[in-house]
């Protein structure tokens, strides 16, 4: 009995959860519906309606437009047209989702780890040339396996939900993570050339015009030769050469990072005292 009487407590509250807590819960709920909510639900079936009308609407002209250029064999002018658009559109998305870091969450998406620094964040943000030259390569190099999974091996097709624009984009993001990567490296080139200069020539008095560092690097490879000491020839062709200060201690075995710092330092001072007297050696 009195089992019976706590399972009737707990459907009587099961039920009390069931009811409205809107506009209906202390009212008539034989109330008919209003004409405001009638309005509001015919309004968002109807947005939703419209929706996917549109996109059955897209996908039906890509279709169409495929099999005119698959008359073609995906060349020809038409071709070059359909080409010239979708790369207008595909750098201009690009842009944006660099511009907002969305295109990293995208790529994440897909299982890339760019793991993007706050500094590469920053760069996409405020370097529209930078943001213009990634989405051009990324575009340039989706383009080809796009032409032929999608078009010529008729890998879109109507049914699959998406437009042809949408198939494209999504081929761009694959391409997306190795363009960054190349330009994060070249970055980081760029960077270690700055640090080689630097290393070679000490600090400067003030910035070097390009012309001056090709210049100077051709004159401090002429003085290689004229370098006696082997080590110290050694260390100054590796820098040259772009290697770290940590490399060339592991490469030739040296006791410390210290050791080549003081190689340089020496042969610097040397040659700055020869320059200095109108000497070379």
């Amino acid at each position: 009995m009195q089992g019976d009487v706590a399972g009737s407590q707990f459907a009587a509250a099961s039920a009390r959860d069931l009811q409205p807590s809107g506009p209906f819960a202390s009212g008539d709920l034989d109330a008919p519906v209003s004409q405001d909510d009638l309005g509001r639900m015919s309004a968002r079936h109807g947005r939703q309606a419209r929706r996917l009308q549109q996109s059955v609407d897209r996908r039906l002209k890509d279709r169409q437009i495929l099999l005119l250029l698959a008359q073609d064999g995906f060349q020809g002018s038409r071709y070059d047209l359909f080409v010239e658009e979708l790369v207008r559109y595909g750098i201009s998305v690009l842009r944006g989702w660099m511009h907002s870091g969305f295109i990293f969450q995208l790529v994440a998406q897909r299982g890339f780890g760019l793991q993007p620094h706050e500094l590469d964040l920053e760069e996409l943000a405020t370097q529209s040339e930078v943001r213009e030259e990634l989405a051009t390569m990324t575009v340039a190099r989706a383009l080809p396996r796009f032409r032929q999974t999608a078009l010529v091996e008729g890998g879109w097709t109507f049914e699959g939900g998406a437009s042809i624009t949408t198939y494209f984009m999504g081929a761009c993001i694959y391409r997306f993570p190795n363009e960054f990567r190349r330009h994060r490296a070249a970055a980081e080139r760029q960077r270690r050339a700055l640090q080689r200069q630097q290393t070679v020539y000490g600090n400067p008095a003030g910035p070097r015009s390009t012309a001056d560092e090709v210049l100077g690097m051709m004159w401090v490879r002429e003085q290689l030769e004229n370098i006696t000491d082997p080590r110290t020839r050694t260390v100054v062709a590796l820098t040259l050469d772009d290697y770290t200060q940590e490399e060339i201690q592991q490469m030739l075995d040296e006791k410390s990072v210290r050791v080549i710092e003081g190689l340089l330092y020496r042969w610097r001072k040397k040659e700055q005292r020869h320059q200095g007297g109108g000497q070379h050696d």
